[in-house]
């Protein structure tokens, strides 16, 4: 089977029998935290696995922490930064705030973003981004404002206008199995570079369509990988080659 990475995926968040199991499917997995609890994990994961490469970072679908416990985390991260692939998972609260669900104002929010993306800036690592939609457009200008090209929006959704500057700007996306059944990341990928694109799990996130009931693992990335090089008019092998480079070097493996 022809190698691949997941670029983006929730180690942390599997049992430890299924863990192994998923690591069997790739050559490498992107493995992304939510908060300092899950960074721990994630490298001890790491340490465990030669083919985990942890990012360090705080998912912004949940309540924002306390300056102190954020300062904490970036302190960590600093301490920590040898053993980190990227800055992630990090960005805005994109679902929350459209449920009314923020424990506190979207600013504080940004600001938090904000510290993160320096961050990536001061320790030369690339960012992993969960900024959809509208939130893509002020994740964009902070990452302008810092001069910041190693950005990945995984998992990304917008309208062509931000999708053209996402291009324009030289960031890469990565897309999941839904692309089997979703137009909208058929369109994306339609309309991206494919030196830009990477494919990811996000699991242990559920699919649907062809996958209802699996265990999300990098195996079905072989699907999405398919389903790239039908839509690109490109050879299966052609796919996989670039796909894998692109995540090789974005990620400098």
């Amino acid at each position: 089977m022809r190698k691949i990475f997941d670029a983006h995926i929730h180690l942390d968040k599997y049992q430890q029998e299924e863990v192994e199991i998923i690591l069997q499917d790739a050559e490498g997995v992107i493995t992304v935290s939510g908060d300092l609890e899950s960074c721990k994990t994630n490298l001890e994961l790491a340490k465990t696995f030669s083919v985990v490469y942890p990012a360090f970072g705080f998912h912004p679908e949940q309540s924002l922490a306390g300056e102190k416990e954020l300062e904490a985390l970036i302190q960590w991260i600093r301490r920590a930064k040898d053993k980190a692939i990227a800055v992630g998972e990090v960005g805005l609260p994109y679902y929350l705030h459209k449920e009314n669900k923020l424990n506190t104002s979207l600013a504080e929010y940004v600001i938090c973003l904000n510290e993160f993306i320096k961050l990536s800036k001061e320790l030369e690592k690339p960012v992993v981004l969960h900024a959809v939609y509208e939130d893509a457009q002020t994740a964009c200008d902070l990452l302008e404002r810092h001069s910041v090209s190693r950005a990945h929006f995984h998992w990304f959704k917008g309208e062509p206008a931000l999708v053209s500057r996402l291009i324009a700007n030289g960031y890469h996306i990565s897309v999941t199995p839904d692309l089997l059944y979703k137009k909208r990341t058929q369109e994306l990928v339609k309309a991206f570079p494919l030196e830009k694109i990477m494919v990811e799990t996000d699991g242990p996130w559920p699919f649907a369509g062809p996958f209802a009931g699996m265990l999300t693992r990098p195996l079905l990335l072989h699907q999405t990988l398919e389903g790239i090089a039908g839509l690109k008019g490109e050879s299966l092998a052609a796919v996989y080659g670039q796909v894998y480079e692109n995540t090789r070097k974005f990620y400098a493996l």
